[in-house]
């Protein structure tokens, strides 16, 4: 290319762990043509013309680590690779997705670079780098720029396409560093989410897990039987009963004595719930609007107080909120209507999307608060007079924690209406005037249990302290500090990866895991192909993964699916390297160097747990220097006992897979405990052919790490043929 453009000449999405970062990236192969010849400080007015694009570059520290670094390198001189990375991940940023990895690279090729962005959700980064070199050229050739326009386009597909605020928080708390739980999205929209892998997995949405009954959700959407539960086990509930016509309904009231509230019985978020009416027309009107929202309506007390939301995870009280009242103060010259978007929607906290804490108030779309207006003489357009103040929602969102204020009387008659409803996270609507004292003092009442409760008002309160919400539905789902992992085996290298990865799992199978296996020979359940073809690729891999049979995996990974998709785990307990040959992995994604190999084949080493072990050739200089960047254990394995780095090794106590007159020895130190003789081990050849001995070492030191006995082990290796 020989103009002045920049040009997508590829885009992958690596969706998991690679060889830039332990997160999914976008990398882009990006030919900036003629402008190689054209860094940023000089073409005439660019730098100004993106800084007015986009002021918040600002933020960006770049190589100088400090705000303004990466104006520093605009100003000094920089290239377009270099400018769409930081564009990209601003724009990321204003679409509301903060912070996050980005690189740029030269490629061996003149002009043509590397660009690499985290990626929250492929189809919003890659619309973000998109708009990213849009605005650049705009920059550069002094065209104007819809940025405002561009970033609500964002913002609306990042909202769309994200996990929400409640399912982000949970899966953020599983996945932080102290638990390590691994997350998985179902869908590629909504918020269907499983952590952790395998047979030891659990399944969220939002605030649903796999524990929630679909019995005690129906119980929970049916709000006269719940309050019959609940009474019955002796939980304050507010007198009342189903009606069937506005008749009826004020029969209803005048039985209970005003006021009164009514709602539908199967309702929820508030929806069609009318409180404190006094007079048969309200009663009348509100059962009208009420029938609307659900397909029954009930007729109760109404409780003084305030309504509070309580959230009880697992039977313990975690987080409470109490509502509040919306109103508006008249100017003698505004509209209702006029007021609630002046003092009322103008608030930042309200907003349409679910990670705004309060909702935007519309008489039009809200009849409970044009019922209240109307109430009080008013409509939407009526201008009341200078500071008059007008009531148009008696129960508004819940904004305020009072976490700490709960009596615990109250917090235990919470837990006990969430395990009489059956529900394992409940949302719990209470009502009191005063919350730290106990209900039966003050005629307070639980008017509902909610199944699925937004989490958002206890993450961000307008009021008080934030609370742990996502971290107490992680430590319900996984209690005792359960990561919920299986094994994970990952195997590399340039030669022997299918046997190797074959050999594991047999020897896995033998232990009595139900194992689950991708390699180049096809995906694998225990001894049953269930696949053929080539299946050491992230799409199968990650299938295993969510196989809730499972009970241990291993996962064949050549060098191309690490560079062209990124591997499918972010951690494992094994990794395995069998060997290296760095030219056979010349010439494609780049790959140049035996640098450029190293960085590739150590992304399986990156990933081994703490507590787990890598697996590595010690006939390889290269996986031997590699072998200080694991986290957890180095076995070695080779077939010269007395090469030196075996030698260093086991002279630093460390464990080696050996062989020494003619027989498989397992290594501790100084120790030496003979496992097979190779004449017994088919797939050896009596030992005669060298690289089946490796692949053999490689396969006994995962099994061995995996803590397999030597005896099922040796059984494994004798009995063992490929089929």
């Amino acid at each position: 290319m020989k103009t002045k453009d920049i040009k997508f000449l590829e885009i992958r999405y690596l969706r998991g762990p690679n060889i830039w970062t332990y997160r999914p990236v976008i990398e882009a192969i990006v030919d900036i043509g003629e402008l190689e010849d054209f860094p940023s400080n000089t073409i005439p007015g660019f730098v100004d013309r993106l800084k007015a694009f986009l002021p918040s570059l600002i933020e960006h520290r770049c190589s100088y680590g400090e705000p303004g670094g990466f104006l520093r390198r605009l100003e000094e001189g920089t290239w377009p690779g270099h400018i769409l990375e930081h564009v990209t991940l601003e724009l990321q940023n204003l679409a509301g997705m903060p912070g996050g990895f980005g690189k740029a690279r030269e490629t061996p090729t003149r002009g043509v670079y590397k660009v690499v962005v985290r990626a929250w959700h492929e189809d919003v980064t890659r619309s973000c780098l998109f708009a990213g070199r849009e605005l650049v050229m705009a920059a550069i050739q002094d065209t104007p720029f819809d940025v405002a326009g561009k970033v609500e386009h964002l913002r609306d597909m990042a909202e769309r396409k994200l996990l929400g605020p409640s399912t982000g928080a949970i899966v953020e708390s599983a996945t932080a560093k102290d638990r390590r739980i691994p997350a998985i999205r179902l869908l590629s929209t909504g918020n269907l989410v499983q952590l952790g892998y395998g047979a030891k997995s659990r399944r969220i949405w939002t605030a649903e897990t796999d524990r929630t009954s679909a019995i005690a959700e129906s119980i929970s959407r049916d709000k006269d039987l719940t309050k019959s539960l609940l009474q019955s086990c002796g939980v304050p509930v507010p007198e009342g009963r189903m009606v069937d016509s506005p008749a009826d309904a004020w029969d209803a009231a005048e039985d209970i004595g005003v006021p009164v509230v009514v709602k539908p019985y199967d309702g929820n978020h508030g929806r069609g719930v009318f409180t404190n009416l006094m007079t048969r027309e309200e009663v009348e009107v509100a059962y009208t609007a009420a029938i609307e929202q659900g397909s029954g309506v009930i007729v109760e007390r109404f409780v003084r107080g305030s309504e509070h939301r309580l959230l009880v995870v697992g039977g313990k009280l975690v987080a409470a909120a109490r509502g509040e009242t919306a109103a508006v103060i008249g100017d003698g010259k505004s509209t209702i209507n006029t007021l609630i978007d002046l003092q009322i929607n103008s608030d930042p906290r309200r907003g349409a999307a679910e990670e705004f804490p309060l909702d935007i108030i519309l008489l039009t779309d809200n009849p409970v608060a044009l019922h209240e207006v109307e109430r009080q003489g008013f409509t939407g357009e009526s201008i009341p007079l200078a500071g008059r103040e007008v009531l148009i929602l008696r129960t508004g969102n819940h904004t305020c924690d009072i976490t700490d204020q709960v009596h615990p009387s109250v917090a235990a008659a919470a837990s006990l209406a969430a395990r009489i409803v059956g529900l394992d996270i409940a949302g719990v609507d209470l009502v009191a005037e005063d919350i730290s004292q106990p209900l039966d003092v003050q005629r307070g009442a639980i008017v509902e249990v909610n199944a699925g409760p937004g989490l958002l008002m206890h993450l961000k309160p307008a009021n008080g302290e934030a609370r742990p919400v996502g971290r107490a539905i992680v430590d319900h789902l996984f209690p005792n500090g359960d990561d919920g992992r299986i094994p994970v085996v990952g195997v590399t290298g340039t030669y022997g990866k299918t046997v190797v990865a074959r050999l594991i799992a047999r020897l896995l199978t033998l232990s009595g895991k139900h194992t689950g296996l991708t390699c180049s020979d096809g995906l694998y359940l225990d001894h049953r192909q269930v696949e053929k073809g080539n299946r050491a690729r992230w799409e199968a891999a990650n299938r295993i993964l969510m196989n809730r049979a499972v009970e241990a995996a291993v996962l064949e990974n050549g060098t191309s699916t690490i560079l062209d998709e990124g591997l499918a785990y972010d951690r494992c307990q094994v990794g395995v390297i069998t060997n290296v040959d760095a030219p056979r992995h010349f010439g494609r994604f780049y790959i140049e160097t035996p640098e450029h190999v190293f960085n590739v084949l150590r992304t399986q080493i990156d990933l081994v747990l703490p507590k787990g072990t890598a697996i590595l050739n010690a006939e390889a200089p290269m996986l031997v220097e590699m072998a200080p960047l694991c986290d957890g254990e180095v076995i070695f394995f080779a077939l010269d006992p007395e090469l030196p780095a075996i030698v260093a090794h086991r002279a630093a106590g460390k464990r080696a897979v050996i062989v020494r007159d003619g027989r498989v020895v397992l290594a501790t130190g100084a120790d030496e405990s003979p496992l097979a003789k190779m004449k017994d081990i088919p797939l050896t050849k009596n030992g005669q052919i060298a690289f089946q001995v490796e692949n053999v070492l490689a396969a006994v030191g995962a099994a061995w790490a995996l803590g397999l006995t030597p005896e099922l082990i040796r059984t494994g290796i004798e009995t063992f043929t490929l089929v």
